[in-house]
């Protein structure tokens, strides 16, 4: 099982902190560090965050988002080992060129390190802040899959779809990473499993009851089959809280379930860098 710690880059006072955590991660074992993100957290707003009954992310406003690409650039320059995963970006709302050449480069500075996690998005409000419509979202997503993998093949990019309008150019440097940086999305809801089959690398599963996940994966199966799709091909990563103990790890790994990211608050204390410690010596050693 690979274990994985999120977020390193949400509530941080600076770069000291993150990095330490980055730092004590790879030294307690841990195969990866992920982010969240959010570019702006309203004072208020109606959509509803999809994986709290509450339909409010606990995140106040005026908790810092350090970038994720920003974050996992700063934490790539003082680690050696540790992979990078963003956990998710919410790429329909960004510019996709931007995107697939930060993708990139953190690729090429972090030396083939860096894990794409991709989502839609449901904060209609951080979209009309970002200016980018809300409608569409999800074929947006699905042509920007499609671009940004374009972008990364070295290729003369041609792109012409509803949404961009790219033609004869190149992007440079290619990541690190052949045929590109791996694709892991993220959800549990509407067409994720069809897009997962058609242009994911993993599958970055959100919360919700453990009595969810077997259908869960056979509807991905499903839409595997459907794609012409090799199942196995797709990595699964779950939240895991360390209350469940060890032989939940087990039962995870019985499903494929091959990777477990943990949120640092579940780690306990008022010590990150000794929970991190104490969980490594506990679990992953």
């Amino acid at each position: 099982m690979k274990f994985g710690l999120i977020p390193i880059n949400v509530g941080m006072p600076g770069l000291k902190a993150m990095v330490g955590l980055a730092q004590a991660a790879e030294a307690a074992g841990f195969e990866s560090v992920w982010t969240f993100e959010h570019v702006i957290v309203p004072l208020d707003y109606q959509s509803k965050y999809p994986y709290a009954a509450s339909g409010k992310m606990g995140a106040a406003p005026e908790t810092p988002f350090i970038d994720p690409l920003i974050a996992l650039s700063a934490v790539a320059a003082q680690t050696k080992r540790i992979r990078l995963g963003t956990g998710v970006n919410i790429v329909a709302q960004t510019n996709p060129m931007m995107l697939a050449k930060q993708a990139a480069s953190l690729d090429v500075i972090s030396n083939g390190r860096f894990m794409l996690g991709a989502g839609i998005g449901w904060l209609r409000e951080e979209f009309q802040a970002m200016g980018t419509p809300f409608e569409k979202r999800g074929a947006r997503f699905d042509d920007y899959m499609v671009a940004i993998r374009k972008v990364w093949s070295g290729e003369v990019v041609d792109h012409e779809s509803e949404f961009l309008s790219w033609h004869d150019f190149k992007s440079y440097p290619l990541p690190v990473q052949r045929p590109g940086v791996p694709i892991i999305m993220g959800g549990n809801t509407g067409k994720i499993f069809q897009r997962i089959a058609r242009h994911g690398d993993g599958w970055f599963i959100p919360p919700s009851p453990a009595e969810d996940l077997p259908g869960q994966l056979d509807q991905l199966r499903a839409a595997c089959a459907e794609e012409g799709r090799d199942f196995d091909e797709i990595e699964l990563t779950t939240f895991w809280n360390p209350k469940y103990g060890a032989d939940s790890l087990q039962a995870l790994a019985d499903q494929g379930i091959e990777r477990v990211v943990t949120l640092l608050t579940m780690l306990g204390g008022d010590n990150p860098l000794a929970g991190i410690e104490e969980f490594g010596a506990a679990y992953i050693r």
